[in-house]
């Protein structure tokens, strides 16, 4: 397992994608060391009591800093922005686009 941080939503300049997010992760600067992890399914556990998790999947390095885009199962809630999310080192095909 490897952390990583929501760092925010995916959004254009008028539209936000409610399950689409953008994950940070230390020591992967480069669009060649974060294609290593696409496929590989992301799980983020709510600091409540109820510890309710939430899945995705990510699909695909964004831009050439080494940033991750993941898509849940459904969204994240806005408290989960700059909370750490687990990546799980099996790769998998089940969340849709």
């Amino acid at each position: 397992m490897v952390n990583a941080t929501v760092i925010q939503f995916r959004q254009g300049r008028s539209t936000q994608k409610p399950r689409h997010f953008l994950l940070e992760m230390e020591n992967v600067d480069s669009r060649e060391k974060a294609q290593k992890f696409v496929g590989n399914l992301v799980e983020w556990v709510s600091p409540g009591q109820k510890k309710k998790i939430i899945k995705g999947e990510i699909k695909s390095a964004h831009g050439n800093k080494g940033i991750l885009r993941a898509v849940f199962e459904k969204g994240l809630p806005g408290q989960a922005i700059g909370t750490d999310v687990e990546i799980k080192e099996t790769k998998s095909s089940k969340i849709k686009k």
